[in-house]
């Protein structure tokens, strides 16, 4: 039997590995797993299912054909002992389920003749407290015997099942002759033969006999008038049921017995009337004191049962009998026939009321339970099944063989790819990062080469070593990069980031090459996106890098524009539709239609999706939606499908003509795909492109004084500047997108922003004045120099409204060879040429000195910051440099003692720890994270617990702090430099105590950063790093 088994799960196994198998070989590339960022995940998945395969093809079924035919045999003995059984077992639920159903409606029958007894009990109950109320409690009595037998006929419908009610007063002995006077008839005895006969007695019947106490009828319902006069304690089961009734307080019932009248079973039901109210907890005896009389009422049970019957739909389903059990052993019965037969029956109890007689309701079905055609066909099915699956089972088993040998191949075939695989990408990762190392010496050397006294052509040369360095760094970190992601392991931070101050640095990498090419170039981005956002910058910063290299690659005219919104933004624009919508862009060129670049995403299909302002809202989820917009040779239309292809190029002449490996754009669709977003583009061959992407990040809008200070230099060279705050601009442009873009620009510098269409608009605008004094005029350099006699009458009539010369008029200019033909004084006025792409930083500084406002400190001239900050922060430092590689060593020392640092080196981790062993005169280290022996996380974590240890010496007084230097508290700034600064390389600097890392090669403003935070409280000079140039 287990043979057999193993014969399906080898079937089963086999066809899905099969499936699998055939996957993994057409995919003779393994980089098109990558080809979008969910694939990642499957592919671990995948290799979690190939186990299970692996454990199908382990067996063997080679010889066992003899064994196969066994449990063919076997299979179908143990199929019809399961049809047997299934066929039993739903006989079994279809009886179960048979008798429950009686007994639900048994239950319900029971339930509803409760009720409507209850309802007519209730009811005699208050007539007796009636009686108590108005006959006893008043002298004289309010009821008399028309009286009661009106209210009992006319209340009637109350009580249904009830034919009649009778009030019997309690008489003592000694009272007797006066209340047979008062009544004028005397107390008559009740025969006690039966029950029956109460209602054939006669006024002649006898009177009572002598006793304690009588009982006799005083008021009566007209259908019971001749019960009148008749003593219920003369009778042997009313007397029972009279002295129950009055020593428990509740209602009590007779035995059942035959109505005359109906000829049907009845009993009667009694009340105890009470002089007073009292207590629940009241005693017998004080309830036989306190009783008045005694309120019986006569029910026809089998007419209630009828009644009840004829309501319910299925009345002829059940037959339904109803018993008292008083005497268990003798039942009498109340409703029904007695035959009884062997079918199934169902009881459920009932209540009356009284606990002293016991009643129950019998019911069964009338019909026969019907054949058991469903577990009888199911039996059959299931049969068949069993042996069809057999069947398919043993010609399949007869295949495996073969299959089993085509597997082993494969099985092989795919450890190889594997591996191929896996080594491939471990000597990318290796190579990458080897060659990466020697690289950034090289760049180094190069850097401190510069520093030196060098002609205009050793600098030009030393530059165009370092681009070419830097490039060949670009390319191995993409190719590293392309390694990870296909190995898994890609991480991304979780940081604190400014998104508007990283757009700038991304304009400020590429403004050359838009002024060389004379293309407008500019970033809008939607004021809704928060100034703080949680994510990874550097892989955001290297989605739009790639995206906008692209862009600047395969443009040669029009514009590159990139917006970034909310995802709620993205019906509303910030392109204003005209009549011609496609000329209504940056640069005038038409576009290709963002919106059919994101018709494919998820986020706009799925239902729901276009409202993510709740979700934002309880999550803190942030997603922007990115489009970066160029008027380039766009994408054949044929190479579409490969535009995410790694290492696939539109054709063999772009590769010659602008270069590039052509994975870019595939490793930013699958970090796109990390950052939970999407990727898409449009595009027109001769028109353009337009890729846009979606990322979600968390909203950093909560403060954090750990961000602020790292941004501190940022913060200081921002955007806002206090001179130029409450100003006022006049746009002069014709382009109402490239207006709104400027604007944009000059509110992040605080400075308002109006628009003009035409210079004769704009001088309309200054001379009608308003609320606001127009402090600057900003004109397109390129409207501005298509009239020049336009221009020049602008100037004289701006000078005639400006006599003072504080109105300023700027030109804003693409390129950097545009005609300066036209530039010169205008009217007495000499404008001022900004240079795009507009960025807050140099805005601001331009403005400022145009307007003559803050502290002009110049500019680096060739691209060089000034020296002075550092030489102030690190002149007579003594440095410590950590690193196992002799290049790397000179180049940090080299940084180093170019900003007046007295630097000492040491290539090993335990040689530091010898070195920074206290008493020491180092002020800080730089340790490499990478080094033999024992790495820069262990070496620090060796240096801090030593300085732990001496601290505690120290204070504990075992040590004096003389003979360390006079310091208390030893802790030496440790820096970690690393060429891969991702945030687990951040927590492992934190979890070993380390101050910070710098990358490497060194960056002034980053070193200048992280000194002055761990030596700020050594260096009281400190200032701001901008008025110092930085």
């Amino acid at each position: 039997m287990c043979l057999f088994i193993n014969v399906g799960l080898k079937v089963v196994g086999h066809a899905i590995l099969m499936l699998c198998s055939w996957n993994i070989i057409i995919d003779n590339n393994p980089m098109n797993w990558f080809a979008n960022s969910g694939l990642m995940e499957m592919k671990s998945k995948c290799f979690e299912k190939r186990k299970c395969f692996d454990w199908f093809g382990s067996i063997s079924l080679k010889g066992s054909k003899i064994w196969i035919k066994r449990a063919y045999v076997t299979w179908l003995i143990c199929c019809l002992f399961a049809s047997i059984w299934i066929f039993w077992y739903m006989n079994s639920l279809a009886k179960e389920k048979r008798k429950e159903t009686l007994s639900s409606m048994c239950d319900e029958r029971a339930r509803m003749l409760q009720d409507q007894f209850n309802v007519s009990m209730n009811h005699l109950q208050a007539l007796s407290i009636l009686i108590s109320t108005f006959h006893h409690a008043k002298n004289p009595s309010a009821i008399d015997q028309a009286t009661f037998a009106r209210y009992a006929e006319r209340t009637a419908f109350e009580r249904p099942l009830t034919s009649g009610v009778a009030y019997a007063v309690r008489v003592l002995h000694s009272e007797r002759g006066q209340f047979e006077k008062q009544q004028g008839w005397t107390i008559k005895r009740m025969d006690t033969l039966g029950q029956e006969e109460e209602y054939a007695l006669i006024p002649e019947s006898l009177p009572s006999p002598v006793q304690e106490e009588y009982a006799p009828v005083i008021f009566a319902q007209d259908t019971v008038s001749h019960v009148i006069s008749l003593d219920m304690l003369s009778g042997k089961e009313d007397r029972e049921n009279v002295l129950r009734a009055r020593a428990s307080g509740k209602g009590v019932l007779t035995a059942p017995f035959e109505l005359l009248k109906t000829k049907r079973l009845g009993v009667i039901l009694t009340f105890a009337v009470y002089k007073t109210e009292l207590p629940s907890n009241a005693t017998p005896n004080e309830r036989i004191l306190a009783t008045d009389g005694y309120l019986g009422g006569i029910f026809d049970i089998e007419s209630l049962v009828e009644k009840l019957l004829h309501q319910l739909a299925s009345k002829q389903t059940i037959l339904v009998n109803v018993y008292d059990t008083t005497n268990f052993s003798d039942p009498i019965s109340m409703y029904g026939s007695n035959v009884t037969d062997d079918r199934m029956f169902h009881v459920s109890s009932l209540s009356f009321g009284d606990p002293f007689r016991k009643h129950e309701m019998r019911c069964r079905f009338k019909q026969k339970p019907p054949m058991p055609t469903l577990a009888l066909s199911t039996a059959i099915v299931v049969l068949i099944i069993g042996y069809l699956i057999g069947h398919i089972l043993n010609a399949s088993a007869n295949r495996i063989t073969r299959v089993e040998d085509e597997y082993q191949l494969m099985k092989e075939l795919r450890k190889q790819a594997v591996a191929a695989d896996t080594a491939k990408s471990q000597f990318l990762a290796t190579v990458s990062h080897e060659i990466r190392t020697p690289m950034n010496g090289v760049l180094g050397m190069l850097q401190m080469l510069m520093d030196t006294e060098l002609d205009i052509t050793q600098q030009d040369y030393v530059r165009t070593a370092q681009a070419s360095g830097k490039a060949l760094v670009s390319l191995i970190n993409e190719v590293l990069d392309q390694a990870k992601i296909e190995s898994g392991k890609l991480e991304l931070e979780a940081v604190r980031f400014d998104v508007r101050a990283i757009m700038d640095d991304v304009l400020s990498l590429f403004s050359g090459k838009s002024q060389d090419k004379g293309l407008e170039l500019a970033v809008y981005i939607s004021d809704r996106v928060p100034e703080i956002l949680i994510g990874d910058p550097g892989r955001f910063r290297q989605i739009i890098t790639n995206l906008m290299g692209n862009s600047i690659k395969f443009t040669e005219k029009g514009h590159i524009f990139v917006t970034i919104n909310v995802l709620e933004e993205v019906t509303s624009s910030i392109d204003v539709e005209t009549e011609a919508p496609s000329r209504n862009t940056l640069s005038g060129f038409p576009v290709a239609d963002r919106r059919r670049s994101w018709g494919h995403f998820k986020t706009f299909s799925q239902e729901g999706a276009t409202c993510p302002e709740s979700l934002s809202a309880a999550s803190d989820l942030i997603t922007l939606i990115v489009s970066v917009e160029d008027t380039g040779v766009g994408i054949p239309l044929d190479a579409h499908p490969k535009v995410f292809t790694p290492f696939m190029q539109v054709g063999p002449s772009i590769s010659r003509t602008h270069g590039g490996t052509g994975i870019g754009l595939s490793i930013s669709k699958c970090l796109v795909g990390l950052m939970s977003g999407e990727i898409g583009f449009a595009s027109e061959p001769h028109v353009g492109s337009t890729f846009t992407f979606t990322v979600v990040f968390n909203n950093g809008r909560s403060n954090s004084n750990e961000f602020k200070n790292q941004q501190i230099i940022k913060q200081a060279s921002g955007p806002i500047s206090s001179e130029l705050q409450g100003m006022t601009a006049l746009v002069v442009d014709p382009r109402l997108v490239r207006a709104q873009v400027t604007r944009y620009h000059l509110q992040r510098v605080g400075v308002r922003g109006e628009i003009a269409s035409d210079l004769n608009q704009g001088l309309s605008h200054i001379s009608a004045g308003g609320s606001s004094v127009i402090n600057m005029v900003l004109v397109e350099k390129e409207f501005w120099d298509k009239d020049a006699v336009l221009a020049t009458q602008f100037a004289n009539k701006l000078k005639q409204h400006d006599p003072s010369d504080r109105l300023k008029l700027f030109l804003l200019a693409n390129s950097v060879l545009s005609p300066r033909t036209n530039i010169g004084k205008f009217g007495g006025y000499n404008p001022t040429i900004i240079m795009k792409p507009l960025r807050a930083s140099m805005l601001a500084a331009s403005l400022q000195r145009a307007m003559s406002v803050g502290t002009n400190k110049g500019n680096p001239r060739n691209g060089v910051k000034p020296l002075l900050p550092l030489q102030n922060l690190l002149r007579g430092k003594q440095i410590l440099v950590v690193d196992d590689n002799n290049v790397n060593l000179r180049v940090a020392a080299g940084a180093l003692k170019k900003y007046g640092a007295t630097v000492e080196c040491a290539d090993s981790g335990k040689k530091a720890i010898d070195m920074l062993k206290p008493p020491h005169h180092f002020d800080a280290c730089f340790m490499d994270i990478q080094m033999p022996e024992m790495d820069g996380f262990e070496a620090t974590k060796r240096i801090r617990s030593m300085e732990h240890d001496i601290n505690n010496r120290i204070q504990h007084g075992e040590i004096s702090v003389e003979a360390y230097g006079n310091v208390q508290n030893w802790h030496v700034p440790i820096l970690a430099m690393t060429a891969d600064v991702i945030q687990a390389t951040n927590k492992q600097c934190l979890a070993s105590e380390m101050d910070g890392y710098v990358s490497k090669p060194f960056e002034g403003e980053q070193l200048y950063r992280e000194v002055a935070r761990v030596l700020k409280s050594n260096s009281p000079q400190l200032t701001n790093p901008v008025d110092q140039g930085i």
